[in-house]
């Protein structure tokens, strides 16, 4: 069976606005200040599990101008501080090499010292963050909040949301179907929406199971 190709242009931009709140309503808010750098507290640290939503809230704040984002791959002149950057954003802590890591303590100090914002990422409290322990005990000094995921039922309220958004009226089987036969990251479901929105079209079809079961298994590389 040859795999079908969809178009589905460029994936939107990730922003705070579009960050999914769920049960992160006083993070989300603090997130808010920090884009305003107007925090009582300077520094952040955000932790919780893979796709959770770290990235997504610091490629917001990264939008909000005068702000760096930063990753384990960034060379050292990234890391080295800036005047004009009022907000540092160092994302997956705990792949940072031991090179990386003296450069972050260093720019920890200095964003201190000169009154800018940091906010940093990793999987796990910054308690037990496998970095050097000079860098792990800063990253603790300042606010730290654990994102939690959403709820089955709260991934499916954003995606109706969504099509509603758009315009497109779904069957009440597929947003269930769809959760326990795809990758379960909002990224990626948001990315199927847009597809089955794409194939309804192509194929003058509603979005049913049946379609949402069809364009499943056209897209699977397997099938090719």
């Amino acid at each position: 069976m040859k795999q079908l190709v969809l178009d589905l242009g460029a994936e939107p931009a990730q922003s705070l606005e579009t960050f999914e709140v769920g049960q992160n309503a006083e993070l989300t808010h603090v997130m808010h200040q920090f884009a305003e750098r107007a925090s009582r507290e300077h520094f952040a640290y955000l932790w919780g599990e893979a796709a959770a939503g770290k990235t997504h809230l610091l490629h917001g704040l990264a939008a909000t101008g005068h702000a760096r984002y930063l990753t384990p791959e960034s060379s050292a002149e990234d890391f080295t501080f800036d005047p004009s950057v009022t907000l540092y954003l160092v994302d997956d802590c705990h792949r940072l090499s031991p090179e990386r890591q003296i450069d972050a303590f260093a720019l920890f100090n200095q964003v201190r010292e000169h009154g800018a914002y940091m906010v940093s990422t990793g999987p796990v409290p910054p308690a037990v963050l496998p970095v050097r322990e000079d860098l792990r005990t800063r990253m603790g000094w300042g606010l730290v909040y654990q994102i939690h995921g959403l709820s089955d039922e709260e991934k499916i309220a954003a995606l109706t949301h969504a099509a509603e958004a758009r315009g497109l009226t779904l069957s009440a089987s597929v947003l269930p179907y769809l959760l326990s036969h795809f990758q379960r990251d909002m990224r990626s479901l948001s990315t199927m929406l847009d597809a089955l929105d794409q194939y309804s079209l192509e194929t003058q079809r509603p979005v049913t199971l049946p379609l949402l079961r069809d364009l499943l298994l056209k897209t699977d590389p397997k099938n090719d």
